[in-house]
Formats: C-alpha cells, sequence, structure tokens
C-alpha cells in the first residue's frame, strides 16, 4: 500500500465523538463569507479588508457588518431664544397684573408703534391727550369756523362746524338767517365765501357751502343719547370775533325746553359788531335776553355752564374724546335781560346747545334745500 505523500497538518485533524470515527462540526448559523476571486495571490474579502486571516480582518470568526455612518456633531442650542422665552413671561405677568402688556413689550424691546399716541377709532383726541380739555381743543378747532354774515340789519357774527372736506358746514339758523353775503373764516385764517344750502328755521338749524373748498378737516358728529347729567364738555367758537375761543364745564341739564325766535333779519347774530343784542331766547315762560317776537320755534336742548357768549352761536358743544354732541345756539346773561346793551352782557353758565342727534336726522332735509 502505498504511503500518502501529504505533509502533516495539511488538511485539519477533527477531533472524535465517541466512535473514534472523524466527525465535522456542526454548520454555522450564518452563510459564511466567500472570498472574491481577483488576481493570482490575491484574496479580497466581503468585508473590504483583503487578505487578513479569512476573517474580514475583524478578529472574530463572523462576517462583518458595515461600520455606523458617522454622525454630525449636535448643534449646540441657540441660547438667544432664552431672552424672546423671558419676554413672553414678562409681558404675561404685566398683564396679569395690570393689563399693561403692550407698555411692558414696547420697553423691552424699543417699539413705538403701539404708543399712547394712537387715535382712539370713532374719536378725534389722542389716547394721550383723552380727556383733557387742551386735547379735545388741538384737535377739534381745525374743524370750528367763525362766519360773518351781512344783511339789510347790519352785520353778525357766529360759528360753525365742518361735517365734510369740501365745505358743508353746520350752523344756527338764526346766525345766516336774512343774510346777503357770508364770509367763512377757518381757523387757519384762510377764508371762503358761502353759499345757503338749506334752512330749518323749526329746529333752528342751517347748512351752508364753502365755494371752493376742498381737502377740510371734517369733525366726528358723536351720540346725544349717550350724554348724561355732569359729564365734562368743551364749547369751541368766536364769541366778539375771538376765532378759536375756548370754554369748559360740565353738563347741567338735559332735556330742556328752549323757545327761540325764528323771524328773518331781526336781531339775527350773536354779538353783532354793529351792536346787535344778543340772540334772545325763553324758557319757562320768561324772555330773556331780549324779545323773542311772536315767531318762535322751541327745541329740546343740552343746558351746560360752558361759558357761552356773543359769536358762540353754530359752534360745537364737544365731548372729551372729540365727538359734537351739540351745536351751541342760546346762552343766559343776567345783565341784558332787562334790554341792556351787549356791551355789557356776559357769560352766567347757562348755555344751551341743540343736541346732535337732532341735526344728524335733518342733515338730509338741509341737503335737500328743504325748509329754506
Amino acid at each position: 500500500m502505498t504511503e500518502s505523500q501529504r505533509p502533516s497538518g495539511e488538511y485539519p485533524m477533527y477531533p472524535s465523538y465517541g466512535n473514534g470515527d472523524a466527525a465535522y462540526p456542526p454548520p454555522p448559523s450564518y452563510q459564511p463569507a466567500q472570498p472574491i476571486a481577483t488576481g493570482p495571490g490575491t484574496t479580497v474579502w466581503p468585508s473590504g479588508n483583503g487578505g487578513s486571516g479569512g476573517n474580514g480582518g475583524n478578529g472574530v470568526g463572523g462576517p462583518d457588518f458595515p461600520p455606523p455612518a458617522p454622525q454630525e456633531p449636535a448643534a449646540p442650542r441657540n441660547r438667544a431664544r432664552r431672552p424672546v422665552a423671558l419676554l413672553a413671561a414678562v409681558a404675561i405677568a404685566a398683564a396679569i397684573v395690570g393689563g399693561g402688556t403692550a407698555t411692558v413689550i414696547e420697553q423691552l424691546t424699543g417699539d413705538s408703534s403701539n404708543s399712547a399716541s394712537s387715535v382712539i377709532p370713532g374719536t378725534t383726541v389722542s389716547q394721550s391727550s383723552k380727556g383733557t380739555v387742551s386735547g379735545v381743543a388741538k384737535a377739534v378747532s381745525p374743524m370750528i369756523v367763525e362766519i360773518n354774515a351781512t344783511s339789510t340789519a347790519g352785520e353778525s357774527t357766529g360759528s360753525g362746524v365742518v361735517i365734510t372736506s369740501d365745505g358743508e358746514v353746520v350752523t344756527n339758523n338764526h346766525v345766516i338767517s336774512g343774510a346777503s353775503s357770508i364770509k367763512v373764516t377757518l381757523s387757519t385764517g384762510k377764508t371762503y365765501t358761502a353759499d345757503v344750502v338749506g334752512t330749518d328755521p323749526d329746529k333752528d338749524l342751517a347748512l351752508i357751502k364753502l365755494r371752493g373748498a376742498s381737502g377740510l378737516k371734517t369733525a366726528t358728529l358723536g351720540d346725544s343719547s349717550q350724554v348724561a347729567v355732569g359729564d365734562q364738555v368743551v364749547a369751541i367758537g368766536s364769541p366778539e370775533g375771538l376765532t378759536g375761543t375756548v370754554t369748559s364745564g360740565i353738563v347741567s341739564a338735559l332735556d330742556r325746553d328752549v323757545t327761540v325766535a325764528k323771524e328773518d333779519g331781526n336781531n339775527q347774530g350773536q354779538g353783532g359788531q354793529g351792536g346787535a343784542e344778543q340772540w334772545p331766547f325763553e324758557f319757562g315762560g320768561r324772555q330773556f335776553n331780549g324779545d323773542t317776537g311772536e315767531s318762535t320755534t322751541t327745541y329740546k336742548a343740552i343746558q351746560t355752564d360752558a361759558s357761552l357768549n356773543p359769536g358762540n352761536s353754530g359752534g360745537a358743544l364737544i365731548n372729551m374724546n372729540g365727538e359734537i354732541i351739540g351745536i351751541n345756539s342760546a346762552m343766559y346773561s343776567a345783565s341784558s335781560s332787562g334790554g341792556s346793551s351787549s356791551s355789557s352782557a356776559g357769560s352766567v353758565g347757562l348755555g344751551f346747545a341743540i343736541p346732535v342727534n337732532t341735526l344728524k336726522a335733518d342733515l338730509d332735509t338741509l341737503r335737500a334745500g328743504n325748509g329754506s
């Protein structure tokens, strides 16, 4: 029998199990990696590590797994967000304490877009000036005009309120009644000639229109049904030709039955520069400031202690939001009740104004020229 030429150890010798016969180990639980044939003398294993002992170079008898993908370093937290959270917390706390969120945010961020100078919707007075006579005067004075009416009885001075940008002006009927020419002076000093659009002697109201006017500031008409006794008010007019005079007071009473004359051409102007008497009126069966005559009209008036003097007729009675609540129409002067001249007359705190709701209900009639 020929002896084998295979050197010892060329093939692995496996231990026997029990019966002395050669045995093989159990198959692995995975498919062994197979070498990839390349050029002579080179073996590449699937792990990508060539010729490192047949185990993929990992020192373990199993197959290699690809290393995990490199992780991007975590971005550092943006610490700049902390002030925002702090700002929100401060704003919320301020709102809980006193409703001051907007003020706190403005102070911390420097944002002044919500500052106190913003105008309150529906009014003409800024928030910072709300409730002050100076704020009301500054806001509304540009809408109040002086009216000089010339008639056969002479020249008289009154006031008016601009209600449209193209020059519609509301005043008292007795200011312009019987006038042959009307000149209107704005708070800026600019003058216009005006024409009568319509009058309503029964309500002592009139509407005139400035010739060639445009871009005028207009007054905001309020709601006289919301007026209460004790409310603070401001009156603006041109007493004795003193344009833009401002007085203030309170609402003294409501729904006063005031009777005024409605004849044309008789003592029509309050504070006529020719020395005409103050506009006469009647209250409680008594006549004041002269004889009202036979043709009269009565309306419900707002009573105020704001000083009204000759020339205030047709001007504005204004609430503290800058809204027109009445058209000043009559005043009582004790010194003139006995028939003395207007030169010694003055206000004693009894003034009357036509409620603005009466005006608003009458505007269509005035614009149509009815009652003229």
